[in-house]
């Protein structure tokens, strides 16, 4: 009986996924009339939700098209932007670069249309081989498909967001934020704190052995016109210290927010337009030069408590001999109490002030872009006693770093934000293709 119930599910899931993507493909496709994934009275809150996430997840995919040789904030294209973030992406196991999908519409179609069904079927039959449930196998491939929840569908969702209300909106000023030292600059200036940057109009590395005009560089500093941001390195705090190893870089607190003055850009952002949705400590690794090489601690926001770690390294691992059995593992979980470098106890330690942390991020946020519509801040603890606590920078095409947050609060926010610039872009005359 379960067989026959998963088999139709799967049928059903597979059936409306295709029916959603041609219906925002057609001219009269508008988000808000989708007859997909439309919650009914009958429907629990679970439920629900699944539905709204589904139709906000295949609008977004069909975005894909409309957005593609859009101009994109901060590259030539929608296009260019996907082919530089994900030439270093694979999905775990295969070792292929997925900038490859993306090298032109066709492809990119291509992968939507048989690839990416094709890898949640897979997903599901991994899982299947591990549970024996096929009632399991059903609900992982309506999972992977119509509402996934791992953290690289959460960070593409996200810059599909960002593109589209950007490329609508013609760039509002807060976009500039993403320009490393415009964010610096601008944040002295509001009294925003950043870290600190020194103003010599250069400077000058030599190596201490080289001689005849060799192993000597100079950088303009960004103050005088360079292309260079010169500053002193930043230490981790003794708290931050405490927890990792001798050799670890700076470990910086990935922590999302959300502006909901970024719907209607007509109406004069406020404090509470503004929410901190996730916090996640990036325990860096030893010997890394930064915190890229590290495990992801989610952090409980109303507590501080650090709760466990897991990473995303596996999605990074490129080569086709990653696909060999053993080679590469598939899924990672939130197991990691312990940095396994230093084997110091990460998890249910407390970050001191988190209320403050969330609170400076949310006043930067109003403060520097409250016309974006999320924000991932990197936030430092430092061993500065002057500036304990400042801001490295903001990613404006964010994700979440394995961070667990409201989802609830996510979809609302993201249905509404779609809404509106789904009336936008229909008042434009263009297609989703």
């Amino acid at each position: 009986m379960a067989i026959v119930k998963g088999t139709c599910q799967l049928i059903s899931d597979t059936i409306n996924y295709y029916r959603c993507l041609s219906y925002f493909f057609s001219k009269t496709g508008d988000y808000e009339s989708c007859p997909y994934f439309s919650p009914s009275v009958d429907d629990n809150e679970k439920e629900a939700l699944r539905k709204r996430y589904a139709r906000i997840h295949l609008y977004s995919l069909a975005l894909i098209f409309y957005l593609w040789d859009k101009p994109h904030y901060r590259k030539g294209s929608y296009q260019n932007d996907l082919s530089d973030n994900l030439r270093n992406v694979a999905i775990p196991g295969t070792g292929i670069p997925l900038s490859i999908f993306v090298c032109n519409r066709y492809v990119a179609l291509f992968f939507i249309l048989l690839v990416y069904p094709l890898v949640s079927f897979i997903a599901a039959a991994h899982l299947l081989l591990k549970k024996k449930s096929f009632t399991d196998f059903a609900d992982e491939y309506s999972t992977r498909i119509l509402t996934p929840n791992d953290w690289f569908s959460f960070w593409r969702l996200n810059c599909r967001v960002v593109a589209l209300h950007a490329f609508l909106n013609h760039g509002p000023v807060g976009y500039e934020m993403e320009n490393k030292w415009t964010f610096l600059e601008e944040g002295d200036k509001r009294d925003v704190p950043v870290s600190p940057f020194l103003t010599c109009s250069g400077i000058v590395v030599k190596h201490k052995n080289e001689e005849g005009g060799m192993g000597i560089s100079f950088y303009k500093n960004a103050t005088a016109g360079g292309d260079w941001i010169i500053q002193e390195r930043i230490s981790n705090s003794k708290w931050v210290s405490s927890l990792l190893p001798d050799d670890a870089p700076l470990s910086t607190f990935r922590v999302i927010t959300s502006s909901r003055a970024s719907i209607d850009l007509t109406k004069k952002p406020k404090a509470d337009d503004i929410c901190a949705l996730s916090c996640v400590f990036r325990a860096g690794r030893a010997g890394a030069a930064t915190d890229h090489d590290s495990i992801l601690f989610d952090i409980d926001s109303k507590t501080g408590e650090i709760q466990k770690g897991t990473t995303n390294a596996h999605w990074y691992r490129l080569g086709l001999h990653e696909a060999l059995p053993g080679r590469c593992p598939w899924r990672s979980t939130h197991d990691v109490t312990h940095h396994p470098d230093s084997h110091t106890e990460i998890t249910g330690k407390k970050i001191p002030d988190m209320k403050g942390m969330l609170a400076l991020v949310e006043k930067s946020h109003l403060k520097m872009c409250p016309d974006v519509p999320l924000v991932g801040w990197d936030v430092v603890l430092s061993a500065d006693e002057n500036l304990p606590v400042c801001l490295l920078e903001v990613n404006l095409s964010c994700n979440f770093f394995r961070g667990r947050f409201d989802l609830s609060a996510y979809i609302d926010y993201l249905d509404d934000m779609f809404k509106k610039l789904d009336i936008m872009r229909r008042s434009s005359k263009d297609k989703l293709n």
